[in-house]
């Protein structure tokens, strides 16, 4: 008979894949502009399924005239609410199961039950990204709380494999300095990936086509103030981008920059916990992050210079999900927990 605690870990880990999935669909359907492909919500033109038969093509054109039925985007999307709305129920069983465990000292709950709340979020935000006709606040938001939600369920999956080991006193050092390196280094790039997200949102991603150079020039001209305006009001459609170039050029730069900043910095927290011999295994983790890193680096730069290609795109924000899985490994590896919370 299978235990409780090996189903525990199945779904957690199924969790893991889903959210993969579903970070890396959701970035496919943004950059194949097939965000608004279904201008409702959670359905596509009032129906369960994107409309097919003539008749009801003809109605849906009918019913929103602005956005005709585009079928093969229509589709994206569609197929990316269905994979949200499975994960959904893997994480509501996943957090029932915690709750039924609840009284195993070694199970964790907290986080489990408040991926539920974070995943009924991230469905409204889903439907204000259409309903608000792709606000980039709302979109960043969108794709902060996904990968937050990968992020939860993969530390999710890590403690409860580790529980064994800790309740049996294998796993007891928890090493200062580095945990908090390792914190440090998921808020980093937690803001890095927001100023991604802004940078994709506002189609500023290619506002500069040349690399390290912007328009030929070191800094050219800028308009802050406007580029991170948060809100703009309701009923604007963002799709296409509604800034000027200087504050694209802005958004692209600063994320630029941040890059900069985020490289220097995990790069520097990998070498060192590499080199430091305190764990082997937390080395081990450190030099994956360090392969993500420059990976990530190089995919960055190959979408300026070859402007944007939609594979490299979608690769770019797969490659920033796993390297912020990786970051939270090197967290877990650092500060083994005494009991699983």
């Amino acid at each position: 008979m299978v235990s409780g605690s090996k189903i525990f870990s199945g779904i957690s880990a199924l969790t893991v894949g889903l959210a993969l999935v579903v970070v890396v669909l959701g970035a496919y359907v943004r950059l194949s502009h097939a965000g608004l492909s279904c201008p409702d919500w959670p359905g596509c033109y009032g129906q369960l399924l994107v409309p097919a038969d003539e008749k009801d093509v003809a109605s849906a054109n009918l019913a929103y005239p602005e956005r005709p039925v585009d079928a093969e985007r229509a589709w994206k999307e569609m197929i990316h609410r269905y994979l949200a709305g499975v994960l959904a129920l893997a994480i509501f069983v996943m957090a029932l199961a915690a709750y039924k465990r609840r009284r195993d000292p070694a199970q964790q709950v907290t986080i489990p039950l408040l991926l539920v709340a974070l995943v009924v979020f991230q469905a409204l935000l889903g439907m204000w990204t259409v309903t608000l006709l792709l606000k980039p606040l709302v979109v960043v938001a969108h794709l902060l709380g996904g990968l937050t939600t990968a992020a939860l369920c993969w530390w999710v999956f890590l403690r409860h494999r580790s529980a064994p080991a800790v309740n049996g006193g294998l796993l007891t050092q928890r090493l200062g300095l580095p945990r908090r390196l390792a914190a440090a280094a998921i808020v980093v790039l937690l803001v890095q990936i927001g100023l991604g997200g802004w940078t994709s949102a506002n189609y500023a991603a290619l506002a500069c086509v040349d690399f390290p150079l912007c328009q030929g020039k070191v800094w050219p001209e800028v308009a802050f103030a406007e580029a991170f305006l948060p809100w703009r009001g309701v009923g604007q459609n963002y799709e296409g981008g509604v800034l000027a170039t200087e504050a694209r050029v802005a958004i692209h730069l600063a994320h630029r920059l941040g890059a900069l900043v985020t490289f220097v910095y995990l790069g520097f927290v990998a070498v060192y916990l590499m080199r430091s011999g305190l764990d082997r295994r937390l080395a081990g983790c450190a030099g994956i992050m360090l392969v993500l890193l420059v990976a990530q680096v190089s995919l960055g730069i190959g979408n300026v210079l070859l402007q944007l290609p939609l594979g490299l795109a979608v690769g770019h924000n797969a490659m920033a999900t796993l390297l912020l899985l990786s970051t939270v490994s090197v967290y877990h590896m650092a500060a083994p927990p005494k009991m699983a919370s």
